[in-house]
């Protein structure tokens, strides 16, 4: 059989397998923290190792976030960009005019309103993430900060953010899902499924949701269950590493096997 002709058929097999992973990691952020006291206490408090992207300048955010690091849990900042609809970022948004300076002078404001940070993820940003050069000068940027990882929240599938992220070598990923775009229990439920089903064919998942009161009652309902049926809950930054790890062996498995050398 042609070479081609196989690697074609392994790929569509392995797409098409109803489960190639028994144990499945996935990872859940909680964006939008820092306006919400009591509902963002719940979803500190929920189960499982979980991630929270702070709103910068929120009034809340350094105290949920003291909370989140107390539980070992993890703390991201939400980064505000402008969307297509040039809807209000709120304070510390990131727009089309910045130069580096300003770029950098208002990420450092950010990044110094929330404690703990150690990754970002960008809140809105549908306009200024399809921007190639300011996602370029904010990935510098970012990288020049130290260890902080990038998750694209894609709420545009324009986005070249992922991909600079990963040009200028920052630890980085993409959403898969969102958990709450409709906010009825009914599809916030679908929308987990839809998460799990994705972990299981390869291996890896990640959603975002919000701190909104239905949200958060799925999950503190589902996710003892899942973790009981074996599916592994991580933090952002140890998914990267878990689904750039899986995407290795992944590709290993579809490289033809070295030819023995003849002497």
């Amino acid at each position: 059989m042609n070479r081609g002709w196989y690697y074609a058929i392994f790929f569509l097999l392995a797409l098409t397998s109803p489960v190639l992973y028994a144990e499945a990691t996935i990872s859940i952020i909680i964006d939008d923290m820092g306006y919400r006291l009591a509902l963002g206490r719940r979803a500190v408090n929920l189960p499982g190792v979980m991630t929270y992207a702070f709103l910068p300048h929120a009034p809340h955010s350094k105290f949920l976030a003291k909370k989140v690091h107390a539980q070992h849990k993890q703390v991201m900042l939400h980064q505000p960009m402008t969307a297509e609809s040039h809807r209000n970022m709120g304070p510390g948004g990131l727009d089309m005019g910045m130069n580096a300076a300003q770029l950098a002078s208002v990420l450092a404001g950010n990044l110094a309103s929330v404690p703990y940070v150690e990754g970002v993820n960008n809140h809105m940003g549908s306009l200024l993430t399809q921007q190639k050069s300011i996602m370029d000068l904010f990935m510098q940027t970012l990288a020049r900060r130290g260890q902080l990882f990038f998750i694209d929240s894609r709420t545009t599938s324009a986005s070249v953010a992922l991909m600079e992220a990963r040009e200028n070598g920052i630890a980085s990923a993409s959403r898969d899902v969102f958990l709450d775009d409709d906010r009825s229990p009914l599809m916030i439920n679908r929308q987990l499924d839809i998460l799990v089903r994705k972990a299981r064919r390869r291996g890896y998942a990640l959603a975002i949701g919000h701190p909104y009161p239905e949200t958060v009652d799925v999950l503190e309902a589902r996710l003892p269950q899942l973790q009981a049926e074996g599916i592994q809950m991580v933090k952002a930054s140890v998914y990267i590493a878990d689904k750039d790890q899986k995407r290795l062996l992944w590709q290993a498995s579809l490289s033809p096997s070295p030819r023995a050398v003849k002497n």
